[in-house]
């Protein structure tokens, strides 16, 4: 078992003939994922890396059925590739760019919530199950399948969480990076959601960040769940409350700091760490 995807999920590339959407589509296709389309006008009606390459990301699906989709555009042109996505009945997508538009990312957040659909990114390594599919840039030898699920908002501290719980003999079932950027496309309440239905997963890792309200209203979920599986939590980040302003007062509801947040996650029962670095200790008293 797994979240979000498995060996069964059949993925398109759209913009698959780039430099680097072509160097990461070898690599994931090495790590077992089940790439079936890829989507670039140009190259319509060849065969890319293997994979044969679609005008339309709705032709794509109507010929291989592929049920999810990995961005490879640039930020400017992330907005109408998930349009397009979205329209032809993708249900995850996978954004990988960097300096989307904030106005986009607004008016992508709608879409993908008319469309009942979930988003990665933008802004993220993607996501992974271990030996079985890599919708991103996850590093191909640091995984191993196993019992943590990993959700992150630092790409960088999501390896070194990878990392520990490789040390720990815990492996990962799923690892899930949010995104990076100020406006997430999920949310982590709703991978804790996940995460508590999927059998596999024995425990969870969450890794938040300074600024915006994800790790509050992930507090809150966790605390309405009877049957927890026990949640690591560690906040990254520097405090700097004094240039935050106002605004940034209103919409956390006056908790704006990394304290804030690591209490609002004891108050409901989580383990969370003082310093990274703690991790290892804490895993090993978790096995």
């Amino acid at each position: 078992m797994s979240i979000l995807v498995d060996k069964n999920t059949r993925v398109l590339i759209q913009g698959i003939t780039g430099l680097q959407a072509s160097f990461h589509t070898k690599r994931i296709i090495a790590m077992g994922t089940n790439v079936v389309a890829g989507v670039s006008p140009h190259s319509a009606g060849e065969i890319h890396l293997n994979v044969p390459i679609f005008n339309s990301v709705q032709e794509a699906v109507k010929r291989t059925k592929a049920n999810a989709s990995l961005l490879f555009v640039p930020a400017k042109n992330v907005k109408t590739a998930i349009k397009e996505a979205l329209e032809a009945g993708i249900k995850l997508i996978v954004s990988i760019a960097y300096g989307v538009p904030i106005l986009d990312v607004l008016e992508i957040h709608q879409m993908v919530k008319e469309h009942d659909a979930i988003l990665i990114g933008p802004n993220t390594p993607g996501i992974i199950t271990p030996c079985e599919a890599c919708l991103g840039v996850f590093p191909e030898n640091i995984h191993q399948k196993g019992s943590l699920g990993i959700i992150s908002r630092s790409s960088t501290l999501t390896y070194e969480a990878v990392l520990e719980t490789n040390r720990a003999g815990l492996g990962q079932s799923t690892v899930v990076g949010i995104g990076d950027d100020m406006i997430a496309g999920c949310h982590f309440d709703k991978m804790l959601e996940l995460f508590h239905k999927d059998a596999q997963t024995k425990a969870i890792i969450l890794i938040g960040a300074l600024g915006g309200a994800y790790e509050e209203k992930a507090a809150a979920y966790y605390g309405t769940i009877k049957n927890k599986k026990p949640l690591i939590v560690y906040i990254t980040g520097f405090e700097n409350t004094d240039d935050m302003g106002y605004a940034s007062d209103i919409l956390t509801h006056g908790r704006v700091t990394i304290e804030d947040k690591k209490r609002i996650f004891k108050d409901v029962g989580a383990l969370v760490l003082e310093s990274i670095d703690d991790l290892h200790e804490t895993l090993k008293h978790l096995k």
